[in-house]
């Protein structure tokens, strides 16, 4: 089967100027008729046969800046069953495509907190998959409340892959392209095309998330969709600084396609799932995951504890926690 996947390059329109949860959602729900016109027009011009898109990371909502916690799991963490999911649920029927974006989600477990989730919605409107960033500086991960998250879930909660009709999928958010560990953990659960959602600099430099797309593609044999914002509208940042290279990477690591700078639908590719398969099945040397021994690595991951779980369990979730936390492991690194 072949199919064209595309990683929709689109601004991202902030809510940090907005107090409440009314204006923020009524700024959210004009983003998605917004996009639903581009998604409209760009499969009416690539070709009806492009069923999957990636949009950026937080497409809905920019990120917190001097928000609490607190404010912003309020203002701009969407609730699960709420209407912004069915705002979105209600334009992936429409346009008949599989859709993957990302957002700040409340969940009931955790009523203090917000987890920043990658999601997978199928043609038939349906929540397919949710992966919540496990790697991030200053925003809560399940790591951080690891006991109560594994009671709440289980372990392959954090690295799920769906299998659908156009490939096994599954999601990485922002940097944790940059930790091989994640891709790998979702490549050997079977998932064929990683849908990477970030909001990064845009630099005609080999950045190191320009590396990391390749190489996670190459490590994985897995095709890798990457959207990127094309800006982020009324923030303190220069607008263009997290714009360009949303791409296409294949499984042998060649970019595929890939956009310039400013709202785009250029990152758009013929996904080879027959292809694919064929490619890892083959004995050879370039067939890298049936050449992994797992066993090797183990007892080093295990001997080594780096940064703490648990953390967020007696301590409230804000910026100067997590700064205070990373230094403390620094300092336990290289003393």
């Amino acid at each position: 089967m072949s199919y064209k996947a595309l990683a929709l390059q689109l601004t991202c329109q902030t809510i940090n100027a907005y107090q409440t949860r009314d204006e923020a959602e009524a700024v959210m729900l004009q983003t998605i008729e917004r996009l639903e016109k581009q998604l409209a027009a760009s499969i009416n011009f690539i070709g009806r046969d492009t069923l999957l898109v990636v949009v950026p990371e937080y497409f809905l909502t920019g990120f917190p800046i001097t928000e609490t916690t607190h404010q912003w799991r309020e203002k701009a963490a969407l609730e699960i069953d709420g209407r912004i999911y069915e705002a979105i649920s209600a334009m992936v029927q429409r346009q008949q495509i599989y859709f993957s974006g990302n957002a700040y989600e409340q969940d009931p477990f955790f009523p203090e907190l917000y987890f920043q989730t990658s999601f997978i919605i199928g043609p038939n409107g349906d929540v397919l998959l949710r992966y919540r960033r496990l790697n991030s500086m200053l925003s809560p991960t399940p790591h951080d409340v690891w006991e109560l998250y594994l009671d709440a879930y289980g372990y392959d909660s954090l690295f799920p892959v769906v299998k659908t009709n156009i490939g096994n999928l599954a999601c990485l958010a922002s940097e944790d392209i940059l930790y091989p560990e994640v891709a790998r953990c979702l490549a050997i659960r079977g998932a064929e095309v990683l849908l990477h959602s970030t909001s990064e600099i845009g630099s005609p430099l080999l950045t190191q998330r320009k590396v990391a797309k390749m190489a996670r593609a190459i490590e994985n044999m897995s095709y890798v969709v990457s959207a990127n914002s094309a800006g982020i509208a009324d923030s303190p940042l220069p607008m263009g600084t997290t714009d360009a290279g949303s791409k296409i990477v294949d499984p042998k690591g060649l970019v595929l396609a890939e956009a310039g700078y400013g709202e785009s639908m250029v990152a758009n590719a013929d996904i080879d799932l027959a292809a694919l398969r064929e490619f890892r099945q083959r004995p050879a040397a370039a067939n890298l995951l049936a050449r992994q021994r797992f066993e090797l690595f183990a007892e080093s991951y295990a001997k080594h504890n780096i940064y703490p779980p648990d953390t967020l369990l007696s301590q409230p979730a804000e910026r100067q926690h997590f700064i205070r936390t990373q230094q403390e492991v620094i300092k336990k690194l290289y003393s």
